[in-house]
Protein backbone atom coordinates (compact mmCIF):
# COMPACT_ATOMS: atom_id res chain seq x y z
CA UNK A 1 0.00 0.00 0.00
CA UNK A 2 1.24 2.99 -1.02
CA UNK A 3 0.67 6.65 0.69
CA UNK A 4 0.24 9.56 -1.03
CA UNK A 5 2.28 12.33 -0.42
CA UNK A 6 0.30 15.32 1.12
CA UNK A 7 0.67 19.08 -0.10
CA UNK A 8 2.97 21.33 2.18
CA UNK A 9 1.23 24.46 1.22
CA UNK A 10 3.43 27.79 1.19
CA UNK A 11 3.99 29.65 4.66
CA UNK A 12 2.83 33.06 4.28
CA UNK A 13 4.16 35.87 6.52
CA UNK A 14 1.77 38.17 7.48
CA UNK A 15 2.87 40.78 5.33
CA UNK A 16 2.73 38.82 2.31
CA UNK A 17 -1.05 37.34 3.43
CA UNK A 18 -1.81 41.64 3.56
CA UNK A 19 -0.64 42.22 0.31
CA UNK A 20 -2.37 39.04 -1.15
CA UNK A 21 -5.76 40.11 0.39
CA UNK A 22 -5.43 43.28 -0.77
CA UNK A 23 -4.94 42.48 -4.11
CA UNK A 24 -7.76 39.90 -3.83
CA UNK A 25 -10.34 42.33 -1.74
CA UNK A 26 -11.70 43.56 -5.40
CA UNK A 27 -11.54 39.92 -7.16
CA UNK A 28 -14.80 38.49 -8.01
CA UNK A 29 -15.07 34.68 -7.35
CA UNK A 30 -14.28 32.56 -10.46
CA UNK A 31 -15.23 28.96 -9.34
CA UNK A 32 -18.49 28.35 -7.34
CA UNK A 33 -18.53 25.30 -5.34
CA UNK A 34 -22.83 24.04 -6.01
CA UNK A 35 -24.61 21.70 -4.43
CA UNK A 36 -22.38 18.18 -6.16
CA UNK A 37 -19.81 19.46 -3.60
CA UNK A 38 -15.87 19.47 -4.95
CA UNK A 39 -16.23 17.50 -8.74
CA UNK A 40 -13.57 16.75 -10.86
CA UNK A 41 -14.57 19.95 -12.59
CA UNK A 42 -14.47 22.17 -10.18
CA UNK A 43 -10.85 21.31 -9.03
CA UNK A 44 -9.98 21.23 -12.50
CA UNK A 45 -11.42 24.68 -13.17
CA UNK A 46 -9.75 25.87 -9.81
CA UNK A 47 -6.28 24.45 -10.93
CA UNK A 48 -6.49 26.18 -14.15
CA UNK A 49 -7.71 29.48 -12.18
CA UNK A 50 -4.51 29.24 -10.54
CA UNK A 51 -2.43 28.58 -13.18
CA UNK A 52 -3.58 31.78 -14.85
CA UNK A 53 -4.14 34.25 -12.50
CA UNK A 54 -2.50 33.37 -9.18
CA UNK A 55 -4.85 34.33 -7.11
CA UNK A 56 -8.40 33.95 -6.93
CA UNK A 57 -11.64 33.20 -4.78
CA UNK A 58 -13.93 30.51 -4.66
CA UNK A 59 -17.40 30.76 -3.87
CA UNK A 60 -19.44 27.72 -1.69
CA UNK A 61 -22.51 28.29 -2.41
CA UNK A 62 -25.56 28.23 -0.08
CA UNK A 63 -26.43 24.80 -0.92
CA UNK A 64 -23.48 22.91 -1.08
CA UNK A 65 -22.71 19.91 0.20
CA UNK A 66 -19.75 21.06 1.84
CA UNK A 67 -19.09 23.36 4.74
CA UNK A 68 -16.53 25.84 4.74
CA UNK A 69 -14.32 24.13 7.02
CA UNK A 70 -13.96 21.44 5.02
CA UNK A 71 -13.62 23.26 2.07
CA UNK A 72 -10.98 25.46 3.34
CA UNK A 73 -9.06 23.29 4.33
CA UNK A 74 -9.45 20.29 1.15
CA UNK A 75 -9.28 22.78 -1.87
CA UNK A 76 -5.78 23.88 -1.03
CA UNK A 77 -4.72 20.53 -1.04
CA UNK A 78 -6.35 19.13 -4.19
CA UNK A 79 -5.37 22.65 -5.91
CA UNK A 80 -1.81 22.41 -4.77
CA UNK A 81 -2.28 26.09 -3.81
CA UNK A 82 -2.61 27.81 -0.10
CA UNK A 83 -5.32 29.72 1.65
CA UNK A 84 -4.55 33.14 1.78
CA UNK A 85 -8.37 33.78 3.66
CA UNK A 86 -11.63 32.66 3.97
CA UNK A 87 -14.47 35.13 4.60
CA UNK A 88 -18.20 33.84 4.92
CA UNK A 89 -18.37 31.30 2.69
CA UNK A 90 -15.59 32.42 0.27
CA UNK A 91 -12.04 31.12 -0.21
CA UNK A 92 -9.19 33.29 -1.04
CA UNK A 93 -6.76 30.86 -2.81
CA UNK A 94 -2.85 31.52 -3.91
CA UNK A 95 -0.69 29.45 -5.89
CA UNK A 96 2.37 30.67 -7.22
CA UNK A 97 2.96 30.44 -11.43
CA UNK A 98 6.87 31.09 -12.28
CA UNK A 99 5.78 30.34 -15.97
CA UNK A 100 4.19 33.61 -16.12
CA UNK A 101 5.33 36.73 -17.37
CA UNK A 102 7.57 38.56 -14.92
CA UNK A 103 5.38 41.78 -15.31
CA UNK A 104 1.84 39.67 -14.60
CA UNK A 105 2.98 37.42 -11.68
CA UNK A 106 2.42 38.91 -8.27
CA UNK A 107 5.75 39.45 -6.73
CA UNK A 108 5.36 39.31 -2.61
CA UNK A 109 7.68 40.85 0.06
CA UNK A 110 9.83 38.37 1.37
Amino acid sequence: MTKDIEHVPLTLTGKQKKVLKGLGHHLTPLVCIGKEGMTDNVVKATRQELFTRELIKVKIGNNSNISKDEAAELMPQVTESTLVQLIGKTLLLYKENPDIEREQRIILPR
